[in-house]
């Protein structure tokens, strides 16, 4: 008897985080706050020096490449244009910070109404897995293999 291959890692994290994402509204928030959230990462890195916020994506990049190639492209792609804007956007700190505080309010109201609590509160690496919850979604509408 030929058994199941074994669940890539990626495919694991993603079931895993799916598990406290599962209200509408909860997914909902996710997808309009954690595109912010990413981009007031990246703003918070690019004040201390643009060099930071590009070796913090690359490693980022890099843990994504491990996870899915195809994933890994098009965070490359978001980091890509989320620098860009950080290189066009003068003043950007005290913008980032009230966003990332409103974002993160909105999240915890998200899971309020989810009923369980956020994933990274059992893992901080989860913090790296909420933009490919979003992708994997994309993914899979467009038939993209992960």
């Amino acid at each position: 008897m030929q058994s199941d291959p074994p669940i890539r890692r990626v495919h694991f994290l993603l079931g895993q985080y799916a598990q406290s994402h599962q209200h509408p509204s909860n997914v909902l928030i996710h997808w309009i706050c954690v595109p912010i959230i990413v981009w007031c990462v990246l703003a918070f890195a690019w004040a201390i020096h643009p060099l930071v916020a590009c070796l913090g994506s690359t490693v980022a990049l890099g843990y994504y490449l491990w996870l899915s190639a195809p994933m890994a492209w098009v965070m490359a792609a978001c980091a890509l244009l989320g620098l860009v804007s950080l290189m066009w956007l003068p003043h950007t700190l005290p913008a980032a910070g009230v966003l990332f505080v409103l974002a993160w309010v909105f999240q915890f109201i998200g899971h309020h109404i989810e009923g369980r609590k956020p994933s990274f509160f059992d893992d901080l690496h989860f913090l790296l897995i909420g933009p490919l919850f979003l992708l994997a979604k994309l993914f899979r509408k467009a038939r993209v293999t992960i």
